[in-house]
């Protein structure tokens, strides 16, 4: 995969565990994106708004605020109701899947995942973009 592609893509990854965001940090920083790190939902909010991530990759389960809330939370609000969410689990449950896709996620990502993987996912939200800006430009 062409990681050029994925330079300045400003990425946030949030999750409870510090080795799952750490990896994801060193994975994504040597694709050349731009990294924004949360604990959780609540640490996720106020960065959220100051950042303002083209994706966020969010673990479902969290204290506090959990991936789902978080997600939901996201949708509502009229500046990032369009963000990529990208759900993370250890779980790979049709129930969990589809929870997702009622909060609004666009993908779902199981831990641990692997660099592809993850660099996969950001792809996805970089060929959709121009797709979605159009929309957004009418």
């Amino acid at each position: 995969m062409e990681t050029d592609q994925l330079a300045g893509i400003k990425v946030m990854v949030i999750d409870d565990s510090n080795t799952i965001r750490r990896s994801a940090e060193i994975f994504l920083l040597q694709a050349g994106c731009v990294v924004i790190l949360a604990e959780d939902g609540f640490d996720a909010l106020s960065k959220i708004a100051d950042q303002k991530p083209d994706l966020i990759f969010v673990d479902i389960m969290m204290p506090r605020l959990d991936g789902y809330q978080t997600c939901a939370l996201l949708r509502r609000n009229a500046k990032f109701m369009h963000t990529p969410v990208v759900m993370l689990s250890s779980k790979d449950g049709l129930f969990d899947r589809a929870r997702g896709r009622m909060v609004g996620s666009d993908l779902y990502l199981t831990k641990p995942f692997t660099k592809d993987e993850l660099l996969r996912a950001v792809a996805a939200y970089v060929r959709r973009e121009p797709e979605a800006q159009a929309l957004e430009n009418r």
